[in-house]
């Protein structure tokens, strides 16, 4: 740590931060903690990294800043000692087709460099080596293999082509040369050869003949040199005993001559028209319409709506004239669409050809006309490509799903380029490598002469990037992963994974819960690189919560002592030992372990078991497993190990499928068994509770009709005749009109992400300023979304059917947010915890299957107890939950434990363990066991006084 010239933060006020002074070490690795809401991602972005962006735009010239978006000065006093910051936050990447794990990283540009220096190119129809020489480069060659012997000089004029060529043999003979080889016969008289026009031939002219002796080098040269101008980049050399070889000015086959334009780094890039294959434009997948989507559900009819996009204000229409067709064929449209023959199934979905079909269809006007039936798929597909409705569009991108290009096979290349090769292996074979067996496959590569050369440096680099991503734990992703499917945390730590590849020095990194998805013993690399990056000279600040990564700082900030209003104090600061000391803060007391996760004192027994035979999705190894039920399940293994495949790919989708009597896609299995021992399947994920503004947590949970019937019961709502609907912003009455209710207007920025923007009439209050008059105890309806669920619950004390609600959103932890916070400022955690207090508030039927995806993203050890409980009470009920889970907490307090591994990528994907919390920690091969022994022995240590 270096105190000589800390960051210093004077008088911080941003959001909920009150007026906080602050000082940081430089060169350190610094923790900001505190319970969920408490202001840690205000204070380490919101104002160190928006504060030092910030001076650092203003660095720049005027001219400079004109081009870049003005960023306003955080609510702060004085931010002194600031170097160069950079933010590498986990929110979900953009979705972007093109972007890559590859290209993200730039470890894929440094393989394009790679292959277009050291590549070896075959031709793609013969399969030989392709290379391209200079006519010196080829006498070199022909003296390294043919001093002292006779050789023959050929150009080969005509390769595979039809005809008699009397013209070309007319030209050659007046040019001087006596002697050709058709189709392998040698001739001086070509003229009087019978060559079948029908016929494909090849025809080489003899240039020379010539003996490999020093003295006629230059006569070597002249020939190689005619040859080659003759037949536009081609020479063919034959000695007396038979041995041929054929040389190429240009990337050509000397056999077929296919001919490579041109091979160079954006050659091999999807994102260049020179390297991106031309069916799918590089993205490697085509977005077709899916019978299995525009029929989900085979038990009904096609009078019924059988058809999925037909239903809706043209169902009539379209009902008629699949009426007509049945008519014509003779097949009934009242029979469940699984019963109609294949035939008839084929000419709905891909029409009758050629076959013309009287139509007869009555609407507001009666249409009648005889042509063949276009078919479903066609039909969708011309609607989907003539429309200019962009809601239209995405209606019909429902129905549609992506599959492999069959021209590149989902390499995103030209198929000439993946006859590139390096080492064997062509680029998109070493891209769909994880980054640990490419790494390790490079790591083997053997070089010698020009090659290592060229390639040496580039490998090493490309070596070095790869230790990175291990290092980071996402050793188990391939550089030809898409982004947009990264988690959040995967994100992170592939930009980490840069930033340690840049090698910067004297830069403030702040990072959000790096450790996000990562399995305990992948947490330890990860500090390791972070610690690396500290000692290179650089400051460190992690917002986080794992009670690991705040052991390992050098310098903690623990701010609370509550949520949102209760938050924003500094409660302690300084090293791992004097935060473990101070009785007033919640991270102390569970790093001293005053405070901790109890243990349940009983374990649960399953009343059942759903059974998933053979899964193959992804890297699972044709796996068996059980899922009980009526229990609390954590599904654990380390990054990459197959939990997502096996829980969010197969179970969740073949569950939904089953149960909504739908056609879902799910990822490759045999058998699903047990499924009818439950009623319904709910995935509580991280995806926002809605996209825009006007969604937010009180209308999600259904908390905001009776507040407006309240309002609507009050005396001043009586007397002007307001009814609940005009406290609403989501329909005309009460609401500010210039907005529509939104509080903001949007700005359409067409190519650029839309802007939001405070409307001007209302002042971003949502309603006009009557309905603003009526007030509930004091508050109008505007500053009621204004309070957090906490003032709401003092205010709503005595109405049960709101508290009831609100109180649900308290014991998930969440008592800091605001009723009407919008649902873009919720993150991933908190959605998540929204969802489970509507679960909550619903009817049970205690045969529910709840599937969470690692719930404990973003939240203290504090509010994950509060977590605990609310699932607690759900498999009280009778339910069963499932959970994808590292937190060791989590784990230890499961009723069974499904331990995937035991590696990630292709080394993962076994079933590793199974069983209650203290069977699987005796298993010796699992480290989710090893670590639940070496967590639970420290919770021992530390609660009698004597941490490790």
């Amino acid at each position: 740590m270096n105190w000589d010239r800390p960051i210093v933060i004077t008088g911080a006020r941003e959001h909920n931060l009150k007026n906080i002074t602050v000082s940081l070490p430089r060169e350190a690795f610094i923790v900001i903690t505190g319970i969920s809401g408490s202001g840690k991602s205000t204070l380490a972005f919101d104002i160190i990294y928006a504060e030092g962006q910030r001076k650092y735009i203003e660095s720049l010239s005027a001219y400079a800043r004109q081009f870049l978006e003005r960023m306003q000065k955080p609510d702060v006093d004085e931010i002194s000692g600031l170097s160069p910051t950079i933010a590498i936050e986990q929110r979900k990447a953009a979705y972007n087709p093109r972007s890559t794990v590859g290209t993200v990283t730039e470890i894929y540009d440094y393989l394009r460099l790679l292959f277009a220096r050291a590549g070896k190119a075959y031709c793609p129809r013969c399969d030989i080596p392709i290379e391209s020489m200079s006519a010196e480069e080829i006498v070199q060659r022909i003296f390294q293999y043919y001093t002292d012997q006779l050789i023959n000089i050929y150009s080969p004029v005509v390769r595979g082509r039809k005809g008699e060529f009397k013209r070309e043999f007319q030209a050659y003979l007046r040019q001087g040369f006596v002697k050709f080889r058709i189709d392998g016969k040698v001739t001086s008289d070509p003229l009087a050869m019978n060559i079948d026009k029908k016929k494909k031939h090849h025809v080489e002219v003899l240039v020379d003949e010539v003996e490999v002796v020093p003295e006629e080098r230059g006569r070597v040269f002249e020939s190689v040199a005619l040859a080659l101008d003759l037949s536009g980049g081609l020479v063919c050399v034959e000695t007396q005993s038979g041995a041929k070889e054929t040389w190429s000015e240009k990337y050509a086959c000397p056999q077929c001559g296919f001919t490579f334009s041109e091979i160079s780094p954006r050659t091999f890039s999807f994102n260049s028209p020179y390297g991106a294959c031309p069916s799918c434009s590089g993205l490697g997948t085509l977005n077709d319409f899916d019978p299995l989507l525009v029929v989900p559900d085979e038990s009904l009819s096609l009078r019924e709506g059988a058809i999925a996009p037909f239903r809706g204000r043209n169902s009539g229409f379209y009902t008629q004239m699949l009426q007509c067709v049945a008519d014509h064929f003779g097949f009934d449209t009242d029979v469940p669409f699984r019963e109609l023959p294949e035939y008839v199934k084929k000419i709905i979905f891909y029409g009758s050809g050629d076959e013309e079909i009287d139509f007869y269809i009555r609407t507001d006007r009666t249409f009648y006309f005889t042509r063949p039936f276009e078919g479903v798929i066609p039909l969708l597909e011309r609607r989907y490509r003539e429309t200019e409705s962009m809601s239209e569009r995405e209606e019909l991108e429902r129905f549609m799903r992506h599959r492999p290009c069959p021209d590149c096979g989902g390499s995103r290349l030209k198929r000439e380029y993946l006859h590139v090769k390096f080492s064997g292996k062509n680029i998109h074979e070493l891209s769909d490598m994880s980054a640990f067996e490419l790494r390790r496959f490079l790591s083997s590569v053997k070089l010698e002469g020009k090659e290592k050369i060229i390639a040496e440096k580039i490998l090493a680099e490309v070596i070095r990037r790869l230790s990175f991503m291990e290092d980071v734990g996402l050793g188990y992703l391939s550089l030809s992963r898409p982004v947009h499917t990264l988690s959040g945390g995967e994100y992170q730590r592939t930009k980490l994974a840069t930033q340690v590849g840049s090698g910067l020095v004297g830069v403030i990194y702040v990072l959000d819960e790096p450790s996000i998805g990562l399995h305990p013993r992948d947490t330890w690399r990860l500090l390791k690189t972070l610690k690396g990056l500290r000692d290179l000279g650089n400051t460190i600040i992690v917002v986080d919560h794992d009670m690991d990564t705040i052991r390992q700082a050098d310098w903690i900030l623990d701010l609370g002592p509550g949520a949102g209003e209760a938050g924003g104090y500094v409660v302690v600061e300084g090293p791992p030992d004097d935060v473990a000391a101070c009785d007033k803060s919640y991270t102390g007391q569970y790093l001293s372990g005053r405070l901790k996760i109890e243990m349940p004192s009983r374990r649960r027994h399953p009343r059942g078991y759903i059974w998933l035979k053979g899964c193959t999705h992804h890297n699972l190894k044709n796996i068996d497993v059980r899922i009980p039920l009526g229990v609390f399940v954590c599904v654990t293994g380390v990054s990459g190990s197959g939990k997502s495949t096996l829980v969010m790919d197969i179970l969740y989708p073949a569950l939904k499928g089953r149960l909504t009597r739908s056609r879902v896609v799910a990822g490759a299995f045999k058998t699903l068994e047990g499924w009818d021992q439950v009623d319904r399947v709910i995935e509580v994920d991280q995806s926002p509770i809605g996209r825009t503004p006007r969604s937010n947590p009180v209308t999600y949970i259904g908390a905001f009709t009776p507040i407006r019937e309240l309002f609507a019961k009050t005396r001043e709502a009586r007397m002007k005749g307001y009814r609940p609907g005009h406290f609403s912003f989501n329909v005309k009455g009460g609401r500010c009109e210039a907005c529509k209710g939104d509080g903001y207007i949007k700005i359409d920025m067409q190519f650029m992400p839309d802007v939001y923007v405070k409307c001007d009439v209302c002042g971003g209050k949502r309603f006009h300023s009557e309905t603003l008059e009526v007030r509930f105890k004091g508050k109008n309806i505007y500053e009621v979304l204004e309070l957090t669920v906490d003032e709401a619950l003092e205010l709503f004390n005595n109405i049960p059917a709101v508290k009831r609600k609100l109180g649900l959103l308290q014991e998930v932890g969440l008592g800091y947010i605001k009723l009407g916070q919008p649902a873009p400022t919720l993150s991933g955690g908190e959605s998540q915890r929204i969802k489970l207090a509507r679960e909550l508030s619903k009817r049970d039927t205690g045969r529910t299957l709840y599937i969470l995806d690692e719930p404990t993203i973003g939240l203290h050890a504090h509010d994950v107890s509060k977590l605990l409980k609310v699932l607690e009470r759900l498999v009280d009920a009778g339910n069963t939950v499932v959970v994808i889970e590292h937190n060791l907490d989590v784990v230890k307090c499961a009723d069974w434990i499904i331990d995937l591994g035991p590696e990630g990528g292709e080394n993962g994907g076994r079933i590793v363990a199974e069983g209650a919390p203290e069977e699987v920690m005796q298993n010796p091969n699992s480290y989710t066991a090893e670590h639940l022994r070496m967590y639970l022995s420290l919770e021992k240590r530390v609660e009698q006084g004597t941490p490790a």
